[in-house]
């Protein structure tokens, strides 16, 4: 059922160069536009997503596609994830607000699932052109490399992306003088992004929180788990698994399960 890794990474690679990268700091103000307040969608991710759709159901007969734009239109395509099909699972342009913005930060994310598990995903990065692809039980890879999450010397030392209120929370437990937070907290605005850097290393943990979507989230979590990682979904404490939709608890992801548990009593604290 697998496809060659390599031809999905050209899919993607043809469409960045075809039609994202064309209007990257190029967009024209009616080329933007708002599904939500605050959440910005452009003629890139409608076009690229198509051309993606295209491309992967053609290269893997008999598959199915969902992406992040035709879900705005049609909510019940998500049902596709819990069919025997194999599922593409496409953000065409993950980090639209950099996008938008003009900000070198963002990615190309898919997923290809079957029987609601990921089994293989691919994030490509349009701007340096390269690729974190990944599959089931062989490893996860950069560009010919293979990818090994990092395991700190102590929590004060970890790097790790949060979102803007535990940020602030632990920065004041920090000044307040507890020394075992950690101190390096960002946040990308580009989950693809830091995915390649869980997987390789440079963040050591990251929370989501709010509406995790498959699109999101396939690809990147099966890829830090084949570099070494442990997570799991904070409330119910499973795995995370895309065939369950979208879904409403926080994800935490880690260099391993003891880390996870003194990572997360941390953050909880705060």
């Amino acid at each position: 059922m697998l496809p060659d890794p390599q031809r999905v990474t050209d899919i993607m690679r043809a469409v960045a160069r075809d039609v994202v990268l064309p209007r990257f700091r190029a967009l024209a103000s009616h080329e933007v536009s708002e599904k939500a307040p605050g959440d910005l969608v452009t003629i890139a991710d409608v076009e690229a997503e198509a051309r993606l759709a295209e491309l992967l159901t053609v290269l893997l007969p008999g598959s199915v596609a969902v992406g992040e734009e035709d879900y705005e239109r049609n909510p019940d395509v998500l049902l596709a994830l819990g069919s025997a099909d194999p599922v593409w699972v496409i953000d065409p342009v993950d980090g639209t607000h950099n996008f938008a913005h003009g900000v070198a930060c963002f990615a190309m994310i898919v997923g290809l699932c079957h029987n609601g598990e990921t089994v293989a995903g691919w994030i490509y990065d349009p701007v340096e052109d390269r690729t974190a692809w990944t599959v089931k039980g062989q490893g996860a890879w950069l560009d010919g490399k293979r990818l090994q999450v990092s395991h700190p010397a102590s929590r004060a030392v970890c790097r790790g992306s949060l979102g803007n209120r535990l940020r602030a929370r632990l920065d004041d437990m920090r000044v307040a003088g507890n020394v075992d937070v950690p101190g390096d907290l960002v946040r990308y605005r580009c989950v693809g992004q830091e995915y390649i850097d869980l997987a390789c290393g440079k963040l050591h943990f990251a929370r989501y929180a709010g509406r995790l979507k498959p699109w999101d989230h396939a690809a990147g979590v099966l890829m830090h788990a084949e570099s070494g990682g442990f997570s799991q979904l904070v409330e119910s404490r499973v795995p995370y698994a895309p065939g369950e939709g979208i879904l409403r608890q926080p994800l935490f992801l880690a260099p391993d399960a003891p880390t996870w548990d003194a990572l997360h009593t941390v953050v909880s604290a705060g």
